[in-house]
């Protein structure tokens, strides 16, 4: 335990020794905080125009949830920015390690490798929720704001959903970083792995064959989409969970192989 504690430590300070966290901080905080406010203003129109259009014919306008509008378009945000960001975090993970040769000295200390893995992913987990905390403060704007206030339990739900998708791009990240010694190339390889797992869903079509049904399957989009709808459902938190423990797998292996090799 102390050494995984260690290693966590170790790796959640090093990520802010490096330039790269502070940019990708700053561009996520900066995109999300735009976004917010662009999908604010246009919902906040929308209603405007809607409660204009029921005083000219005398009625009153049709309930809309515009909290729960806002809502959903941040988190669709949300999932695309950690498309693009997550690769820049994870690329260096192993890759640097291995460039500099210090995963000789970790893989042959008494720590293990069950260990580094756990402690390095725990690491950038902490870092995932760093980048959450703006999003999360824009939505409890948006509660206090509210008139009545929206429920919390859908802005949970969805950011439950945001945090499972970034721990599986995170685990896919860790993976591709352990099979080079070159940040580029891991970072080049994993937003495409992570591209591929994106439009999953729609390449898949809309017909119902045994592979469409997987490629649909496979999709870490397609499960995100109830998350942002507020609905909490079990399989996707499976799916979730299984592909961050695959990814975390297949690691260790490619890890032994290392140790293989000496």
């Amino acid at each position: 335990m102390r050494n995984y504690l260690a290693i966590v430590k170790r790796e959640f300070n090093s990520l802010f020794v490096s330039p790269i966290a502070y940019v990708v901080l700053a561009v996520f905080f900066a995109v999300t905080g735009y976004f917010f406010y662009i999908i604010l203003a246009n919902v906040m129109e929308f209603v405007m125009q809607r409660m204009f259009q029921s005083q000219q014919f005398g009625q009153a306008p049709p309930p809309f949830d515009a909290p729960a509008a806002v809502t959903r378009g941040l988190f669709g945000v949300l999932s695309t920015i950690l498309l693009f960001l997550m690769p820049m975090i994870t690329m260096g993970i192993f890759a640097e390690e291995k460039k500099r040769g210090t995963i000789e000295l970790l893989l042959t200390s008494p720590v293990t490798s069950v260990q580094l893995i756990l402690g390095k992913f725990t690491a950038l987990s902490l870092f995932l929720l760093v980048m959450l905390i703006p999003p999360i403060l824009n939505s409890v704007f948006l509660y206090f704001v509210s008139q009545p206030p929206p429920p919390l339990a859908p802005t949970l739900v969805g950011y439950l959903g945001a945090f499972l998708l970034g721990e599986t791009l995170i685990a896919v990240g860790i993976f591709i970083s352990s099979l080079t010694e070159n940040q580029i190339v891991a970072a080049v390889v994993t937003f495409g792995t992570f591209l591929i797992l994106w439009v999953l869903d729609a390449a898949a079509g809309a017909s119902s064959t045994l592979t469409n049904e997987v490629m649909r399957y496979l999709s870490v989009l397609n499960h995100y989409d109830d998350f942002t709808r507020g609905v909490l459902d079990s399989q996707h938190i499976v799916f979730y969970l299984s592909f961050t423990f695959f990814g975390l797998y297949l690691t260790s292996v490619s890890l032994d192989s290392v140790k293989w090799r000496q």
